[in-house]
């Protein structure tokens, strides 16, 4: 087995994953609001330590396809590490749904879709607004059973980030732009959040495809498959990808998850135009 480069291999799980590249932050986490040309708005929602840059090739296939996208940069990232200490799951829901409102006044049919934890804020914002029309989920955080989880309620005190969990990509060619240092308090808010979601997946009606990296060095497998197990959605599928990392969206992969994603859009629209039964 391969090790990508600063990670150690630990009973089966990776521990110190590679370092995301902290260069000018502010000028790759710019939030992207565009006016499309039909009925379709997209939400899209980027990873914790992430930026907006890591979402905006996704972001620009949905615009060329003439959707309306809303990416918003979440609180707490594009500026130091120490500031992601600093918010609460509610503050990254609180600006999703001042994004959500942008995308209501211009579409009629909205999905949501993310990455990581941003898969996870997709998740719970269709928790919390059935209107929303579907969602699309790329390796995204749902439930983790790594002891080391455990332990981060009480290590979040005197510990304040642990090394980086950006730039898991395989594209030797691609990096991700990210903090260097993943801040304790965030993840006991993204799994205080992820308790939440897991309590509410047997009510989660709305279709969903979820994307999961057959190697993803960040997020577990059970993430993909509890999620599918346990949502009450009766349109509901994992596409494998062969060929990523967890950063799947600037990863080999990238058009292979753009192509598949848009089907999902139109095929959803295109059943609710023809009046056929939807599985929702």
């Amino acid at each position: 087995m391969n090790i990508p480069d600063g990670r150690k291999l630990y009973k089966d799980h990776w521990i110190g994953w590679n370092k995301g590249v902290e260069v000018d932050l502010k000028k790759h986490n710019q939030p992207v609001s565009y006016c499309g040309n039909c009925e379709i708005g997209v939400l899209v929602i980027h990873g914790i330590t992430s930026t907006t840059s890591s979402m905006k090739y996704l972001a620009d296939k949905f615009v060329e396809a003439g959707f309306h996208v809303e990416l918003p940069s979440l609180p707490g990232h594009g500026t130091v590490w120490q500031d992601l200490n600093k918010v609460t799951y509610h503050d990254w829901l609180n600006t999703l749904e001042e994004s959500l409102k942008k995308l209501q006044e211009r579409s009629k049919y909205i999905f949501v879709c993310g990455l990581s934890l941003g898969g996870a804020l997709a998740l719970r914002m269709a928790q919390l607004h059935p209107e929303i029309s579907g969602m699309i989920l790329i390796n995204h955080a749902c439930k983790f059973t790594h002891p080391k989880f455990w332990l981060v309620p009480f290590m979040r005190h005197f510990i304040p980030s642990t090394p980086a969990v950006a730039s898991d990509i395989k594209d030797p060619a691609e990096k991700e732009i990210a903090y260097k240092r993943t801040p304790t308090n965030a993840v006991y808010q993204m799994l205080l959040m992820l308790k939440e979601i897991r309590k509410a997946l047997p009510k989660t009606k709305q279709p969903v495809i979820i994307f999961k990296s057959r190697e993803d060095h960040v997020v577990p497998k059970i993430s993909a498959t509890y999620t599918v197990e346990n949502i009450a959605s009766k349109q509901k599928e994992i596409f494998w990808l062969e060929n990523s990392y967890h950063v799947a969206t600037i990863d080999f992969e990238k058009d292979l998850l753009a192509n598949k994603s848009i089907e999902f859009i139109r095929n959803y629209v295109l059943n609710v135009k023809e009046d056929r039964p939807l599985l929702h």
